[in-house]
């Protein structure tokens, strides 16, 4: 069985904390989409709009936003730290392993070390990409045929950034990025609600 972290205090939190990134990049656009109704359940998943991630892959998404704010853009996140509980919640609704982890293995989110971005002009105003966050099928993934040209490349400028900070893309959803690093960390059910203000 999969060691789960509940608490969030615990130890193995203790040298790599979830840290909010409202502090973490106080530039990005917070456009959490499980805290509303423009996702695949077409309801809330969380009861707070709240991202959160490790500290050492906050860092890493930093140097992101810091190089897509060098060319005059702003990184939106969609969703980050995912409590396992709610992971259950989306594979209830679609137990597709290609657009959501089964939550018997957990993913990079429930550990801390994913997010699922987009991005916004200087001014926060999101630019369009290929489809919406969460709208599954072709259109969803990397260098999908038919994505209008200033969509596809958004899409290629936001995982250069990305990818050059050390997140891993996922082929079927242009939005989601993982850090390599979250494979040896354990699964948390941390809620929302019990992680800063």
């Amino acid at each position: 069985m999969t060691h789960v972290i509940v608490a969030p205090d615990a130890p193995a939190l203790a040298a790599d904390p979830l840290v909010d990134l409202r502090a973490a990049l106080p530039e990005a656009v917070l456009d959490v989409r499980y805290a509303g109704t423009a996702n695949m359940l077409g309801r809330p998943v969380y009861s707070r709009a709240a991202a959160f991630l490790r500290r050492s892959t906050a860092i890493k998404l930093a140097a992101a936003a810091a190089d897509l704010r060098a060319r005059g853009l702003r990184l939106v996140v969609y969703d980050a730290y995912r409590p396992l509980s709610a992971q259950r919640v989306l594979w209830e609704a679609r137990p597709d392993a290609r657009y959501v982890a089964d939550p018997a293995r957990g993913s990079a989110h429930n550990r801390g070390g994913a997010v699922d971005a987009g991005l916004a002009d200087a001014d926060g105003r999101a630019l369009a990409m290929p489809c919406d966050f969460d709208a599954f099928g072709p259109l969803a993934a990397h260098g999908a045929a038919g994505a209008p040209a200033p969509a596809a490349a958004r899409v290629r400028t936001l995982r250069a950034a990305l990818e050059s900070a050390g997140f891993e893309a996922l082929a079927e959803e242009w939005w989601h990025y993982a850090d390599p690093a979250s494979r040896a960390w354990p699964l948390l059910d941390v809620p929302l609600e019990a992680l800063g203000s």
